[in-house]
């Protein structure tokens, strides 16, 4: 990537789970009309991402069917059980292997329904603008997803297993920069999360979830 380009940024969408706590698929829970898939999707193609690819599971009939029309490029985690590092290295060992290669990618969640393209397009930028290895969102007190990587940390990403995810590359990186993003907080992994949604959504005007 030279200093003038424009960098090329691939999307990496995690919706392999099993929803094992909140007892539905959390893929198909429905904001404003849409999946969380699919919506998870579009904020990544919003923020400026060239291509989307998405590692699905559990649920992978339904997702299709949600991410229909879309373009992204469907990878199914056989090992998806084993936890989130698994998900990320299968869908960075497609990212490595494309014909077309990419900058950085851009790592994304399917629940967490409040992280929109606006709230993206900063990663993407501060990538742009200073060529950061590791742009990460920071709530809670810790960094973590979405994350943006440069195409540097890819061997890492690609080597994660079982549960340690993109925070233990984000934690072994110490030049890291985080951008505060609560909303990012807000994630829909128990039934009680649902049953927040529509208050969270009332704080934000046009926010409105669909049935649950």
């Amino acid at each position: 990537m030279t200093e003038s380009s424009v960098p090329r940024i691939a999307g990496l969408l995690l919706g392999a789970g099993g929803s094992k706590r909140l007892g539905r698929p959390k893929q198909l829970v429905e904001f404003e009309g849409e999946a969380l898939i699919r919506r998870a999707a579009e904020a990544l193609m919003g923020a400026g991402c060239s291509s989307i690819v998405v590692v699905l599971g559990s649920e992978i009939e339904g997702s299709v069917q949600a991410l229909e029309g879309l373009g992204a490029e469907i990878v199914v985690n056989d090992a998806w059980e084993s936890g989130m590092g698994s998900s990320i290295a299968c869908g960075i060992s497609s990212i490595m292997s494309a014909a077309q290669q990419v900058d950085a990618v851009l790592i994304s969640l399917c629940d967490q329904p409040l992280v929109s393209a606006d709230k993206l397009r900063p990663f993407v930028e501060t990538f742009s603008h200073l060529k950061a290895g590791i742009v990460a969102a920071e709530y809670d007190g810790v960094a973590g997803v979405p994350a943006l990587f440069s195409a540097r940390c890819f061997p890492q990403l690609a080597a994660l297993r079982g549960e340690k995810g993109a925070r233990e590359v984000i934690r072994n990186s110490p030049d890291a920069i985080a951008i505060p993003l609560p909303e990012a907080a807000i994630d829909v992994d128990k039934m009680e999360d649902l049953e927040k949604l529509p208050s969270y959504a009332s704080r934000s005007p046009g926010n409105q979830f669909g049935p649950l």
